[in-house]
């Protein structure tokens, strides 16, 4: 337990720290607030709807597919470090992924998953 000491004494640091600094900067930091400051900024424009408005279903699945496709790609970087000492069964998974990848790219891409209307 002993060596535990070190790392809940930094965590203790830190949230003391955070404290303090957050303390200090609402006594000490300037508060002006005004209509200008505290309204909506949408990159210079004006802000067009309200922020509760919905979303196109067409977003969200991007979105998923994007997380989707990325995560799998990810398995492809412990392969090819490995790829030596794996040799050809490791290289012909590889390839059997790849090609199920594609296959569900290809599915998604047919049904028109990735087209903005």
């Amino acid at each position: 337990m002993a060596s535990y000491i070190p790392i809940f004494l930094m965590i203790g640091i830190g949230l003391f720290l955070g404290i303090v600094f957050l303390t200090l900067h609402k006594i000490l930091g300037p508060s002006r607030p005004n209509p200008e400051k505290l309204s909506t900024y949408e990159s210079g424009v004006p802000p067009v709807h309200n922020a509760r408005d919905r979303f196109s279903i067409k977003y969200y699945m991007v979105a998923v597919l994007f997380i989707l496709f990325d995560i799998e790609v990810v398995f492809l970087y412990p392969w090819a470090v490995n790829f030596r000492a794996l040799g050809l069964f490791g290289y012909i998974e590889m390839l059997l992924f790849i090609v199920i990848l594609f296959v569900g790219y290809f599915y998604i891409w047919k049904k028109g998953a990735l087209q903005w209307d």
